[in-house]
């Protein structure tokens, strides 16, 4: 089921990550990553001001667990605004334990235009799923849609392929699927994640 990271871009969570969320070993580089998909390349970059998110997405990118995977939802907010979300849905055959939250108020960083963020539930429940940010939505960073509210963790940008990312937005949704206000936001069809491989940093 998805619901758990699909509820994460809009709903309001706890403050405290729960006892389960693991660390993962830091990133001290930026890393990038080149995302073959049906609708054409993406080369992201990790940042290490969020080590363990950074960390934790190529441990996905290494083990093979987005090969495969989908680009399943296209969340459209305004004009040239809104997010891709893809990953691995939590299929349990690819999700990995979920990882200690990285506030954006901790490691300085903003969902700007090429954002690569977690998608979550409460804090501390992210692992496989992320999305790309189109536009600006500072309401994702922490504090900005409430106080306290702990927003969304950043890792990383995409270097190159903001063309695909915003085609993929654009591209048909199902009218019927989707539970609740997600209801004509999931890509039919969907957008096929073929490889995620390291690429070379020039």
């Amino acid at each position: 089921m998805i619901r758990r990271s699909l509820l994460a871009l809009c709903l309001a969570a706890a403050l405290s990550a729960p006892a389960i969320a693991q660390d993962a070993p830091p990133v001290p580089t930026a890393v990038r990553v080149l995302l073959e998909t049906s609708a054409g390349s993406i080369l992201v970059e990790t940042d290490p001001r969020a080590p363990i998110t950074a960390a934790n997405f190529l441990r996905y990118v290494d083990e093979g667990r987005f090969n495969g995977a989908d680009f399943y939802r296209g969340m459209e907010l305004g004009a040239g605004t809104g997010v891709v979300q893809g990953g691995t849905a939590n299929a349990p055959d690819r999700i990995l334990p979920p990882i200690a939250h990285e506030p954006t108020s901790q490691t300085g960083l903003r969902h700007v235009d090429g954002a690569l963020s977690m998608a979550r539930f409460d804090p501390g429940t992210a692992d496989g799923d992320f999305f790309i940010i189109v536009g600006n939505l500072p309401g994702f960073d922490a504090g900005r849609a409430a106080p306290g509210d702990p927003g969304f963790a950043v890792f990383g940008r995409v270097i190159e392929g903001m063309d695909v990312v915003r085609a993929i937005l654009a591209a048909p949704k199902s009218p019927t699927e989707g539970e609740g206000f997600m209801r004509g936001q999931m890509l039919d069809p969907r957008v096929r994640i073929i490889s995620a491989r390291r690429a070379p940093v020039l």
